[in-house]
């Protein structure tokens, strides 16, 4: 098949093919989050073990970032995007009719192919767009994105009670074929090709790896998400051990940071080519901090429940929504000419983190602890995200920008 002989190769793809790619992404996820407990009964395994299904989800997503920019900068962004769908689809059903543990956790592994979506989603906008109106445009992809989580793990837990926790692969499975459908039709290609092999390629990461900016940008989308991820290994213990709640009950709360996450899109949507996007990251960063310094102090204070904890959650959605489209913005337009290259290292860090401390939180937790290990977790990226910006800015003043 040659996926890239489409008619519809030299259109741009519409908003709506972005806003999929990007879902499907995020989906993928979280989406079977609140069936983690059921599928260690079902397999037969540890808690902790089933949590390996994301933070080895996101790190094989983070390698996988660092080879697909350079591949999408060589071969062009449409043909990448088809490829990885086919294989997501073809992983998806690996999960699907894994016989025990250790084989789901391979093929959960190799769903994480699907970033390629969320990667090439954002080098197509820098592709066709300048720094502050592509930062403007990633926010509306994203908060179009922000859909998805938000009502996924509600979906995911109503799919666990009502069908079991096959249902939550059998739903990106079908999706994903639409996806796969939409974007053979509709994403013509936004890059010329580099001309360049895939050595000359990895040789430019020197290049975006030398500057500061890029770094700070990168480290304060990482360290800001990352007290998302840290979350997303934590809230489910907390939610089902710490306050007994049932895996529709969990989903409905769970989705609270991506509700603040679509309002936090919005705003970069609207604001980021009025404001600029350094503005807009270090207020995103501050959102985040504050959030969880209030849910914090409630728990130190003893009035920590169910409720404040989830709720506060949502200025962390804002906080990224914020930071998140316009560092990325930031990191890519850097170097124009590495954009696929910038969004996949950049994607990298922030996944790579994320791995790592969604992991760690996992194992900070027990009953007697209580909430507070993941809040304070969470706290310390928060602010070493306020530094990571503060350092671009401090750095562009120093050079006249």
């Amino acid at each position: 098949m040659q996926f890239s002989s489409s008619p519809a190769r030299r259109s741009p793809p519409t908003i709506t093919t972005l806003v999929l790619l990007s879902g499907l992404s995020a989906l993928s996820l979280n989406l079977f989050l609140p069936s983690l407990p059921n599928m260690a009964l079902h397999f037969q395994a540890d808690y902790k073990v089933m949590q390996l299904s994301i933070a080895l989800y996101l790190l094989v997503n983070a390698v996988l970032q660092i080879l697909i920019g350079p591949i999408a900068d060589k071969a062009g962004r449409r043909p990448v995007l088809l490829w990885g769908l086919a294989l997501f689809l073809l992983a998806t059903l690996g999960c699907i009719y894994a016989p025990n543990v250790e084989i789901f956790l391979v093929f959960r592994m190799c769903q994480a192919i699907i970033v390629v979506g969320m990667v090439l989603s954002r080098a197509a906008v820098r592709d066709l767009y300048d720094q502050d109106q592509a930062a403007s445009m990633i926010g509306y992809v994203t908060m179009g994105m922000a859909i998805v989580p938000m009502i996924g793990p509600a979906i995911g837990g109503l799919l666990e009670e009502s069908f079991g926790w096959k249902a939550n692969f059998w739903l990106p499975f079908v999706l994903g074929v639409m996806t796969l459908l939409l974007t053979y039709s509709d994403f013509g290609e936004t890059s010329a090709k580099s001309g360049k092999t895939l050595i000359q390629q990895f040789r430019e990461y020197p290049e975006l790896l030398r500057s500061p900016r890029f770094w700070g940008y990168s480290l304060s989308s990482a360290l800001s998400s990352g007290a998302f991820f840290a979350y997303l290994g934590g809230a489910p213990f907390i939610g089902t051990e710490l306050f007994g709640l049932s895996a529709a009950e969990v989903g409905i709360y769970f989705g609270a940071p991506a509700v603040g996450y679509f309002f936090g899109n919005f705003v970069s949507g609207r604001y980021s080519v009025r404001f600029g996007v350094n503005r807009m990251v270090l207020w995103g960063c501050w959102f985040n901090a504050a959030g969880v310094a209030m849910s914090a102090i409630l728990f130190l204070a003893g009035f920590g429940t169910a409720l404040s904890f989830f709720g506060f959650m949502t200025f962390v959605g804002i906080g990224n929504g914020m930071t998140i489209p316009n560092a990325t913005s930031g990191a890519l337009s850097v170097r124009p000419h590495l954009a696929a290259t910038a969004s996949g290292l950049s994607g990298a860090i922030m996944l790579g983190g994320g791995a790592g401390l969604s992991a760690l939180a996992g194992t900070l937790l027990t009953h007697e602890t209580g909430a507070m290990p993941l809040l304070w977790l969470m706290l310390t990226t928060s602010v070493l995200a306020v530094c990571a910006i503060l350092s671009v800015i401090r750095r562009e003043r120093q050079l006249g920008l």
